[in-house]
């Protein structure tokens, strides 16, 4: 009874498959496709997901040229750019790498990145972190740009921490103002929000010693030590001020005053004080430097500070800085001697230093026992940036190039500064079609580089040939031709003398 009941059901089906479809569904299928193609929302979400990892995403670019067209246009409104994100980018999720992403891409484009934090937060569900309010705070400060930087801080305090006090405080010092950072420490818990704790003046005074304001971060440190007590790392950080600063008097002060407040002066202190000295003799009497260092260690020595690797950077980096590279390498194979190994900072200042001396297989050599080492992760872009740029300098453009290479074979991508100083220097050596190929090859990832007009050494260039013209001879020359013509023809017809036998 089977059989027949699925024949019958067989034939039905069939013949409902010939019937012709009704008008309205004539050109619809009669099932949804199983791999219907995404909508474009869709399809952006997905592939901004899958392009976060990336530098630079297809997505951030296009964020970014949006906040560059916002900013380079001066009749548009506060409240266009907020409207022309929700148009464009309303289905984007947004999170701290991609907003970073999108920042170092927009140097230009100013104010507009607060209006972009304050879209994501209020329309994108973006919830505010320290991490992502700090790089929007870097990113303003950068431009000196400190009015929206405190709006920023006020509507969003509760999101405040250690980063963003930190990259405001940078920003403010860098920006040469250590008075208004100072004023912006002490109004912090009042108008941010933010504790005034000892972490938050180790903060600060590392921000003013870093760059050359020891007396700020003195002062500051004195009239706050009945609040906040300081520690052995802000003793350290005002002693590192004063020596960024050249002023060896002031730190020989503090250090007396340090030993008699019963701080201890260990062997960060010495060595920022060993690095002053050398500084002031390559400055002064680039001679006397060795002396000078002795007498450090010996003092060391004497208090029982042990050296440590970063002692020999400073020793090694300053040797290198006066171009006694042989020096520096007699120290760097003596390290082990007092039981320290070599740092990431001593390998990559002896592989400058090889390269300025045009030691360029010993600066190879280097490099690769630097690896062995297990420093490959501080030979970084900026790093080989560092030793491209020396290459061009003593015109070794071959191995420049090289190190480009060496650079993409790790996985690292250069950047506008690097093409743009190879290119220069492949057409000042008349490599022109190498040049050509290297633009093509930055046009094609993405990078902008600017098109000039690039100049041949003259060194270089190729010297045309220059053809023999037949010499007009003077009279005396044309009468001595012709008398050496006459005595040839002369000894012609004169019987030439019979070689004799030897016997």
């Amino acid at each position: 009874m089977a059989a027949p009941y699925l024949r019958h059901l067989l034939r039905r089906r069939l013949s409902l498959a010939a019937q012709p479809l009704p008008a309205p569904f004539r050109g619809a299928p009669l099932l949804p496709p199983l791999c219907a193609p995404l909508p474009a929302s869709a399809t952006r979400s997905v592939s901004s997901s899958a392009a976060v990892a990336d530098d630079t995403s297809d997505l951030a670019r296009s964020i970014s040229s949006a906040l560059l067209k916002h900013a380079q246009t001066t009749s548009s409104s506060h409240a266009d750019l907020p409207q022309h994100l929700s148009l464009h980018f309303s289905d984007v999720r947004f999170n701290t790498s991609l907003l970073l992403q999108v920042l170092n891409l927009s140097a230009p484009a100013g104010r507009a990145a607060a209006d972009l934090f304050r879209w994501a937060v209020a329309l994108r569900s973006f919830t505010p972190s320290d991490e992502s309010l700090s790089h929007v705070v870097d990113f303003l400060g950068r431009r000196h740009d400190f009015r929206p930087v405190h709006d920023l801080l006020v509507e969003f305090r509760r999101a405040a921490g250690p980063k963003t006090l930190r990259a405001a405080l940078d920003r403010l010092v860098r920006a040469g103002r250590p008075t208004q950072a100072v004023r912006f420490f002490e109004g912090m818990e009042q108008h941010y929000g933010m504790r005034r704790d000892r972490a938050a003046l180790s903060t600060l005074v590392s921000a003013l010693c870093e760059h050359g304001y020891a007396g700020h971060a003195e002062r500051v440190v004195k009239q706050c030590a009945n609040e906040i007590f300081p520690d052995d790392v802000i003793c350290h950080e005002l002693v590192r001020g004063w020596c960024v600063d050249g002023k060896l008097d002031e730190t020989t002060r503090l250090m007396g005053e340090m030993a008699r407040g019963g701080f201890e002066l260990g062997t960060p202190s010495y060595n920022a004080v060993l690095d002053c000295v050398c500084r002031l003799c390559r400055k002064k009497d680039p001679l006397r430097m060795q002396s000078e260092s002795n007498k450090v260690l010996e003092e060391m020595e004497a208090r029982g500070v042990p050296r440590d690797a970063d002692t020999f950077a400073v020793l090694v980096s300053n040797l290198c800085k006066i171009r006694r590279t042989e020096d520096a390498l007699k120290l760097f194979r003596r390290m082990g001697e007092w039981g320290c190994s070599p740092n990431a900072e001593t390998y990559l200042a002896l592989v400058r230093s090889l390269f300025q001396a045009a030691r360029v297989a010993e600066g190879y050599e280097m490099i690769e026992e630097m690896r062995q080492a297990g420093f490959g992760a501080s030979l970084d872009r900026k790093a080989y940036y560092g030793f491209i740029k020396i290459l061009c300098g003593i015109e070794r453009v071959e191995h420049a190039v090289r190190v480009f290479r060496m650079a993409k074979g790790y996985g690292f991508t250069p950047g506008i500064k690097t093409y743009d100083l190879l290119i220069e220097k492949l057409w000042a050596h008349n490599q022109v079609s190498r040049a050509n190929a290297l633009f093509e090859e930055a046009v094609a990832r993405g990078i902008a580089i600017t098109q000039k007009a690039y100049k041949v050494d003259i060194r270089y260039m190729k010297k045309p040939k220059e053809k023999k013209k037949p010499k007009r001879l003077t009279l005396p020359e044309k009468m001595e031709r012709k008398r050496k013509r006459l005595r040839k023809l002369r000894l012609s017809f004169v019987k030439k003398p019979k070689a004799r036998r030897a016997y």
